[in-house]
């Protein structure tokens, strides 16, 4: 029946449908998941080997709470504090104690300050130096006007020698060794800090030996005292040479107080060095952080040392961390210097897991692109071998049951293909596939119609 071109214009259109998706990511999946399975898996093995994570606590053995160790402990628990580490300070008696305390693993203290001169290797084998921080001189202070101008002058003096366990104790005793005064009459009291200047100043001692900073609050008091004498060590560089922890200073005039010129006349000193030591197992970026913040703090200079003397290698009794060698040697670790520290220890702790990705990501990325291509190919192609068996077959048997069976097979394979999806990029070879099927259906029909019989005229 003939249908007028206006009444279908005049009818209104169906609403279209959606045409189905042809993309498929399934290849995608199961090839890049392998390849993402493969990466998680050597990643995971890798993390077995990645050293953990620094921890965001410490602990520092120091010294008196009036003492200078003290002092520095709290500058260092500010710095420690802004990386986000919380230092615990844990005052002791002094430099033995700090050292006994390290090496009892029972004892939850990493670090310490420690005098150089006291230490040995052997008695304390778990402990490492990582570095002098600054000069700790040696102040002997007699009676004023007693004419004492040398240590082996002092004779049966009544000396503040330093507390049981303190660095102050060790080197005192050193020296009374070495002037023969242990045997002489001399009786040595366990004071120390502002214990012994109270002392001195009620007449109950008469010498005090102190190691501290000249900021110390017991050698202000005592330089500030006008019955006290500091001790001029003329023979400084003898005694440094005797004892290698040893260095012969120079106290320029009136450097400690330049209106009341304190002191009145260069005084020459010696001085072990104020060492920090860690045990063996503190966590390396924890060293390396300590030896940064040690460097801001000491890496100024003082009125015994010019800038940049400290921290130093020299004077430690113990040896070297291998952080501080690298940090003595190199300075501040590269990614320490632009990130944060956790930032970059973290970074520093996972670069080893960059050796499985570059070890997979570089084959993987010359496999992959080509194993996806393949993958997605493979679902058009694979049609190809059954297309041409039924050309063979049409073109080698033409008879009418043969041609029409192979129109019949060209129809299923038609209906098979347009349910194949395969992403955008593809989708050319797929319509290219279908137009061969079309191209050989069209073949065959030409063939079977040109194998029906033609009607002759009656």
């Amino acid at each position: 029946m003939y249908t007028d071109r206006r009444d279908l214009r005049n009818t209104a259109p169906e609403t279209p449908q959606a045409p189905k998706k042809t993309r498929s990511r399934s290849d995608t999946v199961k090839i890049y998941g392998v390849a993402a399975v493969l990466l998680i898996g050597a990643f995971w093995l890798t993390y077995q080997f990645v050293q953990p994570a620094p921890p965001r606590s410490l602990s520092i053995a120091t010294g008196r709470s009036d003492g200078a160790y003290y002092d520095y402990a709290r500058q260092y628990q500010a710095e420690l504090k802004q990386e986000g580490v919380e230092l615990t300070i844990i005052e002791t008696s002094g430099t033995v104690d700090n050292l006994n305390i390290l090496s009892d693993k029972t004892r939850d203290v990493q670090v310490a300050f420690v005098q150089s001169g006291v230490a040995d290797p052997a008695t304390h084998p778990n402990i490492l130096g990582l570095g002098s921080l600054y000069y700790e001189p040696l102040w002997v202070f007699v009676q004023a006007g007693s004419g004492i101008e040398r240590i082996n002058q002092l004779g049966d003096a009544r000396i503040a020698i330093g507390a049981h366990g303190s660095g102050t104790r060790s080197v005192s005793t050193r020296l009374l060794i070495d002037n023969q005064l242990l045997d002489r009459g001399i009786t040595t009291l366990p004071l120390s800090g502002r214990d012994a200047s109270a002392a001195f100043e009620a007449g109950d001692v008469d010498v005090v030996f102190t190691v501290a900073s000249p900021q110390a609050p017991s050698v202000v008091e005592l330089l500030n005292n006008p019955n006290a004498e500091l001790l001029d060590f003329r023979r400084s560089v003898a005694y440094a040479r005797r004892h290698p922890f040893l260095s012969s200073l120079e106290l320029p005039e009136g450097i400690l107080d330049f209106s009341r010129n304190i002191p009145s006349n260069s005084i020459h000193l010696i001085a072990p060095a104020a060492t920090l030591v860690a045990r063996e197992d503190l966590h390396p970026a924890l060293a390396d952080l300590l030896m940064q913040i040690s460097a801001r703090l000491f890496g100024r200079g003082s009125m015994l040392a010019e800038s940049s003397r400290f921290p130093s290698p020299d004077y430690l009794d113990l040896p070297l961390s291998n952080e501080a060698k690298r940090f003595y040697k190199s300075g501040t670790p590269f990614l320490q210097r632009y990130l944060p520290f956790w930032a970059a220890t973290l970074v520093d702790r996972l670069k080893v897991m960059l050796l499985p990705l570059l070890a997979l990501m570089i084959p993987l990325s010359r496999i992959l692109p080509p194993t996806y291509r393949w993958a997605v190919r493979k679902k058009i192609y694979r049609w190809y071998d059954e297309i041409q068996h039924i050309d063979q077959s049409a073109n080698e048997v033409r008879t009418p049951v043969n041609l029409e069976r192979c129109l019949a097979n060209l129809d299923r394979i038609q209906d098979e293909v347009r349910e194949v999806e395969v992403p955008l990029g593809y989708a050319h070879e797929l319509y290219v596939l279908r137009q061969h099927i079309e191209l050989l259906a069209m073949q065959i029909r030409g063939s079977a119609v040109a194998q029906q019989p033609v009607d002759q005229p009656g």
